[in-house]
């Protein structure tokens, strides 16, 4: 059985002009209020089929780089960081550790690397684009190993994917897991993983959520927008949809993963359908070139600016220290997520700039 996604409020920007970007907020700027809360939608039910439309090249928020951007990005020679700058690598947050124990109102996090974190919430172990592969196509070998081995994880009760890009939807690493695993994906992704076996997959467009039963009540998934875009093939791009995911326990304890994204409007509109985050999961590396990588990719500073417009109450970078996917120092992002952090005169204990294989449990 097949159901054809009616237009609703998840078809925001489908041939309309998008929302006038806020203002950059810059350090101790302080963030309007957000207008009224609009209520959460009902659940989807979990694993239906439906039926998407062919192409997400309409939910772009900039134009894709063309063959000059492309040329221009070879003739520079700025596709990894300065040979020079290599002799950072051991210097890598890398720390591993047991997960830490927790209650079943507790939320723990531990960072694997790269996106990939085991995320504990409402009694349930979720995955977030899970990469445990030692190499990605088209990249160098990860520099850290990853954070946790796969044989120490606990059974995996469900997991979120932000989009198809390698370096986040990994087949030799999803291969591990039983094909009954209850897996949230993008629009149009579902097809991908259904061709692999899996037999729980719930796809979801924008501003769409499920929910998984968990330790005293359900734990929600919320699909939520991101700038960024999707290819994994010569003909397949924008045809599946990306995104980051809002995780709230039963309890209200919340989670966003932004999964892959560029500095846009939609940190405030998240913010605002979703008030309380408790974590705000940010990637803070691969920027640069910026004029490549702006539209797609936030810098530290503009990670600690979603953090802000977000509304969230502790910021947690990632996406770095992993694999070398652009030209900026392997150390910068720390370096600069820490200065723009601290520039805000937030708490230090609000930013969990964690080393690969680190914990934290949310209190």
């Amino acid at each position: 059985m097949t159901d054809q996604a009616e237009p609703t409020e998840a078809d925001e920007g489908r041939g309309a002009p998008l929302p006038p970007r806020p203002p950059r907020a810059g350090p101790l700027t302080p963030v309007a209020p957000l207008p009224p809360t609009p209520p959460l939608p009902a659940p989807r039910p979990l694993g239906e089929v439906r039926t998407w439309p062919r192409s997400y090249l309409h939910r772009l928020t900039s134009p894709l780089p063309g063959v000059r951007a492309l040329a221009r990005l070879a003739r520079e020679g700025r596709l990894r960081p300065p040979v020079e700058s290599l002799r950072q690598i051991p210097d890598l947050p890398f720390a591993p550790e047991p997960l830490p124990p927790i209650g079943p109102a507790q939320t723990a996090l531990t960072w694997a690397g790269h996106a990939s974190w085991v995320l504990r919430t409402g009694g349930l172990t979720v995955l977030t684009d899970p990469v445990w592969a030692r190499r990605i196509l088209g990249t160098p070998a990860r520099v850290t190993p990853p954070g946790v081995r796969w044989e120490d994880l606990p059974p995996v009760d469900a997991v979120v994917i932000s989009h198809n890009h390698y370096d986040h939807l990994d087949a030799p690493t999803l291969k591990r897991l039983p094909r009954a695993t209850p897996l949230f994906v993008p629009a149009g992704l579902g097809g991908w993983f259904r061709a692999r076996r899996f037999t729980r997959v719930t796809e979801l467009d924008w501003w769409e959520a499920a929910e998984l039963p968990g330790e005293g009540g359900p734990v929600r998934f919320d699909f939520v927008p991101a700038h960024h875009w999707s290819k994994r093939t010569l003909t397949d791009t924008c045809r599946s949809l990306w995104g980051g995911w809002v995780v709230t326990a039963p309890g209200g304890q919340r989670v966003y993963f932004a999964g892959d994204t560029g500095y846009g409007h939609w940190f405030r509109e998240i913010g605002r359908r979703y008030p309380g985050i408790d974590l705000a999961l940010l990637p803070i590396g691969a920027y640069e070139p910026r004029w490549m990588l702006r539209p797609v990719h936030t810098d530290p500073d503009e990670a600690v600016r979603a953090y802000q417009d977000l509304g969230a109450r502790t910021l947690v970078p990632m996406h770095w220290s992993t694999f070398l996917l652009s030209a900026e120092p392997p150390l910068e992002p720390l370096h600069r997520v820490r200065a723009a952090f601290e520039a805000t005169g937030r708490p230090r204990e609000e930013l969990w700039d964690l080393p690969v294989g680190g914990s934290r449990v949310l209190e």
